[in-house]
């Protein structure tokens, strides 16, 4: 027989640790010789940045040194193409040295190895001057991708001590640093702190030592490794020798074995996605009905009726009734799908028959969910899968408003012309209904294990009842507890974005610490902590309120896995359906605390969100007893976690990991720029307006915050005030309506008073900086509360305050009498020229009118002569007024946009004339696109034309 393969001499040979110290030695020069002739040549240009240069900022950036400028920038782009070479070969290496039979692993390593070097190439090759969005998505792409790649290579460390050792060296450092690298980055993008970006240039340095100083490692893994190149005769067929069969031994027995080692499998890991996306589509329809309920005694003024929808979730309690519960069980799939016509709701255009078609879903959701959860009480692992599909999925649901800036796309208030994804979201939910509750895929059994103390299961459906309220009204978007701490500029603690993926983060973690971690997390020492954590977010703002927030968010997670289990220990209609009826108890005591002004009985609970935060965590600890006796003899007689069991979680675990790292890169591609331009800057015009936004929710029940965006963008509008704007809160959807507009128009944005202050909400746009801002409860002793924000603005260099109020009911003349007082001592006490963009519910000249426009005050009207207001009014002091325009709404809210122009820079007259258009510069008017019929129903009404001043 011939033989397979002819050796042949020896041309060259070199130990493999030459391959990670080729690409060390490369990847380091590429860097350092950017920075070197980078400073010799264009020091103080590298060193500039967009609000500060030399001395200020002293240090370059690494994305400023490997930019655009030559020849830095070539010698950098040289370094790295070489670099490329000895990258892909050290993947390759690496694959062969951890291959091993019947493990995807390290193929799934390598190939992010593979990913990562392009990616490399991508942001290296295409600046952001080329291509902003291309260089940003590469640079992304690489970052996130260096996680996996990090843990991938961990997980599958040969036995080999030192090696292992400066892994995990080079990887804590590495995320380590991540920490202070954004805390400077915020402080320089957001505060604008001198100096801040030089101390934020030496963290991005320090990533560069420890990503490259990381793959360096592998010189001591890569010695055992000869490359060999023989001369031989015809087509080698030869094959490296791997060290798989050693690795393999020596990771047998091992926990990182059990986890990443054989039997991995894509179809479970799809199987663990699809029950995710089943816990998604449940959250989403939890979370969905308020918000199509909240409609109607919006538009009613009052209790409508159908409030009545909301007991939709208490559809659990008909489980208790043998028969149904046995019959429900065994049709698990049919079930889940039946509650997919909530995903179909959005084709019916009634907002009554989208509300009952969606309660129907809730009902069916609610039953399908305990039912799965009670179905699979004896198998412990499939039941501890379960929990983690429904937690994870809430992730997945706070991920989804995250990218999608606070509204759910699947929720039946969006369609694709308002940027829902709903057909795409049911054609996912029903592939992954058919794949998780294949015929003998669940229990479906009656069995209860016998023996064993169990606690209260009224106590347990309590339990229940606290962890759902918690859940539904703080952690199910990642910005609601920072709307709660948040108090104004300058900013003094977290905002929305990025801080949402931190938020998120902490979710994550808690429910993977409550489910390894069971004991602790039931323990009154956890609930003592996540106490804690409630009082800090109710009592304390900035950043103390929010590590209260954190706290809360990981205990409440954590809290999940123990209460549902030792909930599925009793009767499903004695827990999950008390819990359920418990959970609407506290959703209406969530509302009365705010809309104490039209409920029965409201005046009793008027802003007592403390008293409802106290019953939640005694309604928790409630919980907490009944499982420690539920769960204590379970515990004890409990196997140790199987393999295989390691096995399933880590599936929902990889899950997990891509939502985080998901959240991550959508923090980082929706982080605010800070570089808003008003709109016609050369002229020094500011155009202001006020709008009642009705909470952002269309008359015909659509979210609305793209039709607001384009309204707002062609009236070329630099500072709006939204009056009707809190939407923190379970009926409305926990969202917020300013996050889409603010960042597609390019606005500064801030709320307030937060949801925990109890009013209806304001909020101020700016395109100039707010300097400083403050919110204000004004008297309301008797109805709803008055909010109102007090900003500074940098105007063109000028100091200019900023006031947007809410004024009181019609019903309460008093409130508004103190309130009109307050605010008129307010406005008058500034010394800086001002504007008030306000709802002020008096007619022109009559009655409080005179008191906020007044010789206390020192406001004025914006146009006196305006007969035709009721609510919204625009004032103003020591300013130019030189345009007045409304601007009818079409079918948005229920009320008109007013808007004013006035000059920065020019004093303000003390003789005015009406002058017409033709005699007012071209940048000082109006848009032409409003006259006569307008666009898409706005255009100019009442005077059918703005008004402008001399």
């Amino acid at each position: 027989m011939a033989p397979r393969f002819k050796d042949g001499d020896a041309v060259v040979s070199f130990n493999g640790k030459w391959v990670a110290w080729t690409h060390t030695i490369f990847a380091y020069a590429a860097f350092f010789s950017a920075l070197i002739v980078g400073v010799a040549l264009h020091y103080h240009k590298i060193v500039q940045n967009e609000h500060y240069g030399y001395p200020d900022e002293w240090f370059p950036s690494v994305s400023a040194t490997i930019g655009d400028r030559y020849p830095e920038r070539s010698f950098f782009q040289v370094f790295i193409a070489i670099t490329s070479g000895p990258r892909f070969v050290l993947v390759f290496l690496w694959y062969v040295l951890t291959a091993r039979p019947n493990s995807t692993l390290p193929k799934i390593v390598a190939g992010v190895g593979i990913f990562r070097t392009l990616t490399c190439g991508g942001w290296t090759y295409v600046t952001s001057t080329d291509d902003h969005d291309w260089h940003d998505i590469f640079m992304i792409s690489y970052l996130v991708a260096t996680l996996p790649w990090t843990l991938g290579c961990l997980a599958l460390s040969p036995n080999n001590r030192r090696a292992v050792k400066y892994r995990k060296i080079m990887a804590s450092l590495f995320f380590g640093t991540l920490v202070p690298l954004i805390y400077y980055f915020i402080q320089h993008k957001v505060h604008k702190v001198a100096g801040a970006y030089t101390r934020y240039a030496f963290f991005e340095w320090s990533l560069i030592l420890f990503d490259v100083g990381f793959d360096a490692i592998t010189a001591l893994d890569f010695e055992g490794f000869e490359l060999v190149v023989r001369d031989v005769k015809g087509m080698s067929r030869g094959q490296l020798k791997t060290t798989a069969d050693s690795v393999l031994e020596k990771e047998k027995g091992k926990p990182v074995g059990n986890t990443f080692g054989e039997g991995f499998f894509w179809a479970e890991i799809l199987d663990a996605a699809c029950d995710v996306y089943n816990g998604f589509v449940f959250w989403t329809i939890v979370t969905g009905l308020p918000v199509l309920v909240w409609y109607f005694p919006l538009w009613h003024m009052g209790i409508s009726g159908y409030e009545v929808a909301i007991a939709a979730v208490i559809s659990p309690v008909f489980l208790a009734i043998p028969s149904l519960r046995y019959a429900a069980i065994k049709n698990l799939r049919g079930l889940h799908l039946l509650s997919l016509v909530s995903l179909l709701a959005y084709k019916f255009q009634d907002p009554a028959n989208r509300l009952f078609v969606t309660a129907f879903a809730l009902a069916t959701t609610c039953a399908a969910w305990t039912a799965t959860f009670f179905a699979e009480r004896g198998n412990t692992p499939r039941l501890e899968t379960r929990i983690m599909a429904w937690g994870i999925g809430l992730i997945m649901s706070v991920v989804a408003k995250f990218a999608c800036s606070t509204n759910n796309p699947l929720w039946p208030i969006m369609h694709t012309e308002n940027g829902g994804w709903n057909k795409i979201g049911l054609a996912i939910a029903i592939v992954s209904v058919l794949r998780s509750y294949r015929p003998n895929f669940t229990s479906g059994g009656d069995y209860m294990p016998a023996g064993g103390k169990k606690g209260s299961s009224l106590l347990a459906g309590v339990g229940f009842a606290g962890l759902m309220f918690a859940i539904v009204s703080l952690l199910t978007d990642s910005s609601t507890m920072i709307s709660w701490v948040w108090e104004g500029y300058p900013v003094r603690g977290p905002i929305a974005v990025p801080h949402g993926a931190v938020t998120i983060f902490a979710m994550g973690a808690g429910l993977i610490f409550g489910v390894f971690y069971p004991r602790v997390a039931g323990s009154w020492t956890a609930y003592g902590l996540g106490s804690v954590g409630a009082a800090l977010l109710t009592y304390y703002h900035h950043w103390t309120g929010y590590y209260g927030a954190l706290i809360f968010a990981f205990y409440i997670m954590a809290a999940a896995p123990f209460i549902i289990t030792s909930c599925v220990r009793h009767s499903p209609g004695s827990t999950f359906g008390l819990g359920f009826f418990l959970y609407v108890f506290l959703l209406l005591f969530h509302v009365w605390v705010v809309a104490y002004a039209f409920v029965p009985g409201g005046p009793l609970v008027r802003e007592r969100t403390d008293w409802l935060m106290i019953t939640t965590m005694l309604f928790i600890g409630a919980g907490v007893f009944s499982a420690a006796t539920t769960n204590s003899s379970r515990t004890r007689k409990h196997k140790p976690v199987s393999p295989n069991s390691k096995r399933q979680r880590s599936y929902y675990i990889y899950v997990l990991a891509a939502l985080q790292l998901l959240a991550v890169s959508i923090a980082y591609l929706r982080f605010p720029t800070n570089d808003y331009t008003p709109h016609h800057k050369e002229d020094k015009v500011v155009t202001a307006g006020i709008w009642t936004v009705h909470f952002g929710l269309d008359n015909n029940m659509w979210a609305a915050e793209r039709r607001m965006r384009d309204v707002l963008g062609e009236l070329e509008l630099d500072v709006i005030g939204f009056l009707e704007s809190d939407n923190q809160r379970i009926i409305m959807g926990n969202k917020d309506v300013t996050q889409y507009i603010a960042e597609d128009l390019g606005y500064y944005a801030d709320f307030g008073p937060g949801p925990n202050k109890h009013t209806w909400g304001s909020a101020l746009l700016s395109k100039f900086p707010i300097v400083n801002s403050t919110h204000h409860l004004l008297p309301s002793p008797v109805g709803e509360l008055a909010p109102a924000i007090h900003a500074t603005l940098d105007m063109y260099g000028e100091m200019i305050d900023v006031v947007v109020f809410h004024s009181g009911q019609e019903e309460d003349p008093e409130d508004r009498r103190l309130q009109s007082e307050y605010l008129s001592n307010l406005m008058g006490s500034s010394p800086r020229p001002l504007i008030l963009l306000s709802y002020l519910v008096t007619k022109p000249l009559e009655g409080n009118y005179n008191t906020y426009v007044s010789e206390v005050s020192h406001m004025k009207d914006i146009d006196p002569t305006d007969w035709d207001r009721w609510c919204e009014y625009i004032l103003f002091k020591g300013l130019k007024r030189t345009g007045y325009a409304r601007v009818s709404r079409d079918t948005i809210t229920d009320t008109e946009i007013q808007v004013g122009k006035f000059v920065i820079g020019e004093p303000e007259p003390e003789n005015e004339m009406r002058i017409p258009e033709e005699m007012v510069p071209t940048g000082r008017r109006f848009p032409a696109l409003f006259r006569g019929d307008g666009v898409r129903g706005h255009r100019y009404h009442v005077f059918d034309e703005p008004r402008y001043w001399q």
